[in-house]
């Protein structure tokens, strides 16, 4: 029912002047068009200049949901912000749907990068990135290699290739191979036209979700398919891959070259999360880091980082101190 397609608590409504803006944008990485959202500050002033702040979306997810949620939160604090839809995901173009490939989400958060400081309200010094669950670990990938990123923070990290690779919580290192054979075999039928998927069907009722969800273990998955599936829901999220990105997922590790982030770091993760063990593997091998802090929120498990008001207070209180000191 939003104008704007968003689906968190407190968004948007409509544009009014001297408050948080939202404006619909366009642009163009690599030669496929994104969707963004680009989120301006209250009383603004497109003569003066705003340090700005990048925010990249979880695996599966889209702009509208807890990325846009975060996105408005930092635009409340003064920021000019851009959450914007992955590449082959969302509103973005890009075929196959769905493809996830680790390249391209890392440079999806460097042509949000590129796109921010080609607004003139921009300070092109003052720029930052903030990445959530799989767009967190595509957010620190970027880091290592974009400097631009002057300051960069993560909630609730997930390490996409090492669970892809190894099984979530390391618990299927003994199906590597199969899963590589898989992504290869799904590779040679995409070149006759047929794409094969890993994950949910988009298309399931609110009842088939629902029991999808009471059958799997508290945790993770059964939160996830809670928030996508039912709570906030949107059309445009699809937690969905295509079974040919296996290969390139499973060699990709955010730890391989945590050593390359030179700016400061602040990760942040939910005490009670299942995916903690991530945060704190890529925090440990961040030895370059400028003032890097690890932030635990009391008692959060990870999806509850995205939508519960007293975290959410927790998460945006940290990042205020965090930008306002390093941008």
């Amino acid at each position: 029912m939003n104008k704007f397609g968003l689906v968190y608590n407190g968004a948007i409504e409509e544009n009014i002047e001297g408050k948080v803006n939202i404006k619909p944008v366009n642009y163009e990485v690599s030669n496929v068009k994104v969707s963004g959202n680009l989120y301006l500050p209250s009383e603004f002033d497109e003569s003066k200049k705003y340090s700005a702040i990048s925010v990249a979306h979880p695996n599966g997810g889209c702009k509208e949901q807890v990325a846009g949620l975060y996105a408005q939160k930092l635009a409340e604090l003064g920021y000019v912000t851009l959450a914007s839809d992955a590449r082959y995901q969302g509103a973005s173009e890009g075929e196959p749907r769905n493809r996830d490939y680790p390249e391209n989400r890392i440079e999806d958060v460097s042509g949000m990068v590129d796109y921010l400081t080609s607004l003139d309200f921009v300070d092109t010094n003052k720029i930052g990135s903030l990445g959530i669950c799989g767009g967190a670990g595509y957010t620190l990938a970027s880091a290592q290699q974009d400097k631009r990123i002057k300051a960069v923070a993560v909630l609730s990290m997930f390490n996409t290739g090492r669970v892809r690779r190894n099984g979530f919580l390391d618990s299927d290192i003994s199906g590597i191979g199969e899963r590589l054979q898989k992504g290869a075999e799904a590779r040679n039928k995409l070149l006759k036209g047929e794409v094969i998927y890993e994950g949910d069907n988009p298309e399931m009722t609110e009842e088939e979700t629902r029991k999808m969800m009471e059958s799997l273990p508290e945790g993770l998955y059964r939160d996830g398919v809670e928030y996508y599936g039912i709570t906030h829901k949107h059309p445009n999220s699809n937690s969905r891959f295509t079974t040919e990105s296996l290969p390139k997922v499973m060699a990709f590790d955010v730890d391989d070259r945590m050593d390359l982030i030179t700016q400061p770091l602040l990760m942040m993760a939910g005490s009670s999360a299942d995916t903690k063990y991530m945060t704190d593997s890529a925090f440990e091998k961040a030895i370059n880091a400028e003032n890097k802090e690890l932030f635990l929120i009391d008692g959060a498990s990870h999806i509850q980082t995205y939508w519960v008001d007293e975290y959410i207070i927790q998460v945006t209180d940290k990042l205020e101190e965090f930008f306002k000191s390093n941008l």
